[in-house]
């Protein structure tokens, strides 16, 4: 009896230790597999800055597995001579493409490119002609400003991104397209409130705004800064305020990224009025953004030129 008990045990042991055996090669295949199926490709593409990341978010809205991250800080503003840091350069990791503005914005793409040879730069200023610069000045960079050059940004990188990821290259074109339609929605609405101004003579602080003048036909008489934080010479001043006295401007048009101490001189010496008028070079990380910007510029231009 006792022998046939015993035999009984290690029979039962034997078909326990084979089901749990057979369990644990289940689950070990079954962690084999599962890596396989969930494996997906990803994108990140980088923005040099804060109007090339606005437009890119848009591009590749709702597209999965792709995101856009911006390079530099949200607070940079515009990339006069802007160095990038440590930090900047760690963003560019696991990047796979780098819009930028081009035509000369972002002085530091040597430093990019040797850091990240296998980087592809997206070139959003292809195809838009520069204003040129007086004298040693480099050519005007600021195209982002004027909303039609705006438009072809978007074009030139969602086209880009289309022949570097031909995988995506269908939604790339679709959300092109609807942000582009956008775009000229606003376009025509500013056109339509900005044409019939009679009083087109404004004067601007730093040099972000001839793009904009010229798609709205307005005349910047004078420019107080030239470059962000450079207050102007006592006779720079002097002749501005001779200029708008002369002129009978009766608006000044500050940047609300920058300090504008002149500008309250002016305003004292003339009697115009400060207004803010946003270049689009910080603001909401959304994908609206933009568009708001320039309908808050369409406001204001409103008011001042009235």
């Amino acid at each position: 009896m006792r022998f046939k008990f015993l035999c009984l045990a290690a029979f039962l042991l034997l078909i326990g230790s084979l089901l749990f055996s057979g369990c644990g090669k289940k689950s070990s295949q079954t962690n084999d597999v599962a890596p396989k199926q969930n494996a997906v490709k990803s994108a990140t593409i980088a923005a040099s800055f804060y109007p090339m990341y606005i437009f890119t978010l848009n591009i590749v809205k709702d597209i999965p597995n792709v995101n856009v991250i911006n390079m530099t800080k949200p607070t940079t503003g515009c990339l006069h001579d802007y160095t990038v840091t440590p930090d900047d350069m760690k963003n560019l990791e696991g990047a796979k493409f780098l819009v930028i503005n081009g035509a000369g914005m972002e002085s530091f793409m040597d430093k990019v490119i040797q850091q990240f040879p296998h980087l592809k730069i997206i070139d959003a200023s292809k195809g838009i002609p520069l204003i040129k610069g007086e004298g040693d000045e480099c050519d005007n960079p600021h195209l982002w400003v004027s909303i039609s050059n705006a438009i072809v940004q978007v074009k030139n990188i969602g086209n880009q991104l289309a022949a570097l990821d031909p995988g995506n290259a269908a939604r790339y074109k679709e959300n092109t397209d609807a942000y582009i339609k956008k775009l000229e929605a606003e376009r025509e609405k500013m056109h339509q409130a900005l044409d019939g101004i009679q009083n087109r003579n404004i004067i601007t602080f730093h040099e972000a705004f001839p793009y904009f003048a010229k798609e709205f036909n307005l005349n910047i008489a004078g420019v107080i800064e030239r470059e962000p934080g450079s207050e102007p010479r006592p006779k720079e001043l002097d002749d501005t305020i001779k200029k708008v006295n002369q002129l009978k401007v009766k608006a000044l048009f500050a940047e609300p990224q920058y300090p504008a101490k002149a500008a309250d001189i002016i305003a004292k010496e003339t009697g115009a009025k400060i207004y803010t008028l946003d270049p689009a070079v910080t603001g909401p990380m959304d994908a609206d953004a933009y568009i708001n910007i320039m309908d808050s510029n369409l406001k204001t231009l409103e008011e001042a030129l009235k």
